[in-house]
């Protein structure tokens, strides 16, 4: 069966323009990612083995486990889950914070959602209190899925969610259904019937002037991906194809540039979170699992580049965003592996719009590529209009798109601001070229882009000067070999405060309270932080300072 959405993958080879001017957008009506992902898999092959889930290669208890869902197995536990949140009073339109590593439970918990109705939130399992409160409570969820570690989180903010009635655990106990004897216990439930502009899923995005925004997702934006996908994959999906990111499924990289097109295509998904990235772990486990698909950071791959790369490895396609590669990361992936890496750029509100493809179009080093069949992308200049070629201006998407949100959650200003004209703005500086290739610049506004990841300051300088002896701080982004930028706090401290140990200490308490990968890498004591005539803090200035 061929689900392409880019048809003419596989005939005559077709140059990127022909490809855009043939494509077309093909979307149902009734489309719900739960029956593109599971439900029409498991009635047509149900002992297709949909997803193989392996322990973490670097803990001695779960490492050597290594086992086999089909799409029957996986129809069957969201069905039954269903049965559940229908008795538990889980309905249509209802938020569920998915608070889950990768595995088969998240995707069980998300297909269950959707086959309700109702909108999955995907969570970090590294989130602190105070941003799993944040999300939980903006976003009005009713349940949560989650295990042990993630259920002792929440009971602690419990009092902060009174909208939170059901929490499933996996193994039960730590005050909440145990997830697997609801699963066994509940008759399965007729799924609601849903339409692609319905609402699926909010995704935070990060704050820069505020607390993070949620981005609703309607069920068509896994459409919306897979033309990307399709290409810069180089033909996905070929027989054989296995797939796998280490990219956490809570971000919108590792649940909608792998986890989902590889449910969607019938490709073999292999599920695997490490604690912490190890390039031999994942180099042994892309062997093992006969992995042919990646969706690589450009972190994991500058760490991957410093481990040797077993004789038994054999990739097909190699994707990764989130920052320029460079010509030297692309020669070392040729060279170990005989594959050109292909570079994509989206965000939360709209992702995987520009795609470099080597098997459809040059590749210019730096570049991000060109816009994917399908989207209308353009740099613009302040009054929405193109600018033009090579003239630095800002990225926009134009409306509407498959991918493209429908807003964020309850908040029509920020969603408004989001546009001008039909163009939607991403905030990153950038141009493009005579033949089309865009290339990125720099952000038009305070995020930072660490490890792939986007952090906003917001959330973590109200965490910094929550600790008795700051007065004020701010937070930065600064150049970083590894990881493209590292997290920078300047911290204003209290008269009389005693500074030793203090750094240590607001680092911690940004680690355990929101997340580790936003914790500081540097903290700076000054006197003073840059403000404007209206008493905001000039970021910018900071960033200039630090260099």
């Amino acid at each position: 069966m061929t689900r392409r959405v880019v048809q003419s993958i596989g005939a005559a080879p077709l140059d990127w323009d022909q490809l855009r001017a043939g494509f077309r957008w093909n979307i149902p009506d009734d489309f719900n990612m739960a029956m593109a992902c599971c439900d029409i898999w498991a009635g047509e092959d149900p002992d297709r083995v949909a997803l193989t889930h392996v322990g973490d290669p670097l803990d001695d208890a779960s490492g050597d486990t290594v086992k086999d869902w089909t799409y029957g197995e996986l129809r069957v536990a969201s069905d039954r889950l269903v049965g559940s949140f229908a008795d538990r009073g889980i309905g249509r339109g209802d938020r569920v914070g998915i608070l889950l590593a990768q595995c088969p439970e998240a995707i069980i918990a998300h297909l269950a959602t959707w086959k309700r109705g109702g909108i999955s939130i995907p969570l970090f399992t590294l989130f602190g209190p105070d941003a799993l409160a944040y999300r939980l409570a903006d976003s009005g969820a009713r349940g949560v899925v989650t295990d042990a570690e993630g259920a002792e989180k929440i009971a602690g903010i419990r009092d902060q969610l009174p909208a939170l009635r059901e929490v499933y655990v996996i193994g039960g106990e730590h005050g909440g259904h145990d997830l697997w004897r609801e699963i066994a216990g509940a008759s399965a439930v007729t799924p609601e019937r849903v339409g692609a502009e319905d609402p699926a899923v909010i995704i935070y995005t990060s704050g820069t002037t505020g607390p993070p925004k949620g981005a609703l997702h309607a069920h068509r934006f896994l459409i919306g991906h897979l033309p990307s996908v399709e290409l810069h994959h180089e033909g996905f999906p070929q027989p054989g194809d296995v797939g796998w990111t280490p990219a956490d499924w809570a971000w919108i990289g590792g649940l909608m540039d792998m986890a989902l097109p590889c449910l969607y295509h019938g490709v073999r998904l292999v599920s695997c979170r490490m604690r912490k990235f190890d390039p031999q772990a994942a180099f042994r486990l892309i062997a093992d699992q006969k992995v042919r698909n990646l969706f690589l950071p450009p972190t994991a791959l500058k760490l991957m580049r410093q481990a040797p790369v077993p004789k038994d490895v054999s990739i097909r396609s190699i994707g990764s965003g989130g920052e320029a590669l460079g010509a030297d990361l692309l020669d070392w992936a040729r060279a170990a592996f005989g594959v050109t890496i292909n570079e994509f750029y989206g965000q939360t509100e709209c992702n995987l719009v520009l795609s470099s493809c080597a098997g459809y179009m040059a590749v210019k080093p730096g570049s991000m590529g060109r816009a994917v069949p399908g989207h209308e992308v353009a740099v613009i200049d302040a009054y929405g209009r193109e600018a033009p070629r090579g003239e630095v201006g800002e990225i926009a998407v134009r409306r509407p798109d498959p991918v493209m949100f429908l807003g964020y959650w309850n908040q029509p200003e920020k969603t408004a601001e989001k546009f001008i004209g039909d163009w939607m703005r991403t905030g990153d500086l950038g141009t493009c070229d005579e033949d089309g290739y865009f290339t990125y610049v720099s952000r038009d506004d305070d995020v930072i882009t660490s490890a792939g990841y986007r952090i906003g300051p917001t959330e973590i300088e109200v965490c910094l000067t929550g600790h008795d002896d700051v007065v004020m701080a701010a937070v930065v982004g600064v150049p970083d070999d590894v990881r493209g930028e590292a997290v920078k706090a300047f911290v204003v401290p209290r008269e009389g405060a005693e500074t030793k140990g203090l750094a240590e200490a607001l680092t911690a308490r940004v680690r355990d309270r929101v997340s580790p990968h936003v914790a500081p890498r540097i903290v700076e004591f000054v006197e003073t932080l840059p403000m404007t005539a209206t008493g905001k803090i000039m970021r910018r200035a900071l960033r200039g300072e630090s260099g």
